[in-house]
């Protein structure tokens, strides 16, 4: 792991500098530089903590490698030696020690890949652990519905089913049968379990000999096939995964044009609804259109009709001559003289009807008052 160092005056004279340099700031500067500093603090501690996890997971590696040179002898006893020799040459204060951005991603890129291996883990076990419940919770509805089944069952059969009418107690011997019958049922079950079971260690048998034929003919694939399908089952992931990113981005656009076709959608039916309505009012117009066409037409043969007559008056008033003022007054007089002579004629009628008024009361009352004296005038004709 490649580092970098300076001396212990280097590293005093850039202490110095530093205060120096921050006596002459200001409190917003010095502020802004304390906010810089927190925060290079917490990328170094973050950086700290995934180089200390790295660590502890490669020292054991170390350390079971360096048992396995220990037992070489004095071969392994010398190798240790110089490697002590070459670690005190190179003794450097912790605080000097820098990696370099390669070495960074080198580390975090193999604790990405171990937090993945590890939430892999997980996810296989919690798998597992979720499987194991499943398996719990159908075998107990299995059970719980095998429990309702055989009570329902045994009341029916034994409660009500075996009951002696006579004494009103269960018959014994109903009791024993049903129990029978179950005990039967249930070696029935145990036997084809256990030729189901015998079934698959035989299929179990018969697996483990093809897995050893093929261990023997070397079709078993070994690390490097499975390293060579991680890497291909990687490219496979990214291919996935990009895959999935377009078909996202297909599914945005199909979203946005689904949005887009409701929304036409929308206004098809606004369309069509004011067509229809604009249809229903198109024909009532029309309809209203043939009955003012005929009214039209009536209406200008009234027009006609009153235009020959209006011919006719015009003519007439044409061909009218006024008489003389003379014919006028003599013509008025004469009206005049005529309408005299029939107001006295009026009140001459008024008179007369006046008149016999009064004689048909007394006409009347002198009927009465012969048919009070001689009765028989009534049977001789004599109008009453």
């Amino acid at each position: 792991m490649a580092t970098l160092g300076v001396g212990e005056d280097d590293w005093r004279h850039a202490e110095t500098q530093d205060e120096e340099q921050y006596a002459t700031m200001s409190i917003q500067e010095l502020l802004d530089a304390w906010e810089k500093q927190r925060y290079e603090n917490e990328v170094l501690e973050r950086e700290s903590d995934m180089f200390e996890k790295f660590l502890k997971r490669v020292e054991p590696k170390e350390a079971a490698l360096t048992r396995r040179v220990s037992g070489s002898g004095a071969q392994g006893q010398d190798i240790r030696m110089a490697g002590r020799k070459r670690s005190r040459r190179g003794v450097i204060p912790d605080k000097m020690l820098r990696l370099t951005t390669e070495q960074k991603c080198d580390i975090a890129t193999r604790e990405l890949e171990e937090l993945r291996d590890e939430i892999d883990r997980l996810q296989d076990e919690c798998e597992r652990v979720l499987d194991s419940y499943r398996a719990s919770l159908e075998e107990a509805d299995i059970r719980f519905g095998e429990t309702k089944k055989a009570m329902y069952e045994f009341e029916r059969d034994i409660v009500r089913g075996a009951v002696i009418q006579r004494i009103g107690k269960v018959s014994a011997e109903r009791v024993s049968r049903y129990f029978e019958d179950k005990l039967r049922a249930r070696d029935t079950l145990i036997e084809k379990l256990r030729l189901k079971n015998s079934t698959l260690k035989v299929q179990k048998k018969k697996l483990q000999m093809q897995l050893k034929q093929k261990e023997e003919m070397g079709e078993v694939l070994h690390e490097v096939d499975f390293n060579q399908l991680q890497i291909e089952n990687k490219q496979y992931q990214e291919k996935i995964e990009e895959r999935n990113q377009e078909l996202l981005k297909l599914k945005l656009k199909a979203g946005n044009t689904q949005q887009v076709l409701n929304l036409y959608k929308k206004k098809l039916h606004t369309v069509t609804m004011e067509s229809e309505h604009l249809k229903a009012e198109i024909k009532s117009r029309n309809d209203q259109l043939r009955k003012n066409a005929i009214e039209v037409e009536a209406v200008e043969q009234e027009r006609q009709k009153a235009d020959h007559l209006n011919r006719q008056l015009r003519q007439q008033l044409g061909d009218y001559r006024v008489p003389d003022v003379l014919d006028y007054v003599s013509e008025r007089a004469t009206l005049y003289e005529i309408l005299k002579t029939v107001r006295s004629w009026e009140r001459k009628v008024e008179i007369a009807q006046m008149a016999l008024k009064t004689h048909k009361k007394e006409w009347n009352r002198l009927r009465k008052h012969s048919y009070q004296l001689n009765p028989w005038n009534a049977l001789e004709g004599i109008p009453l």
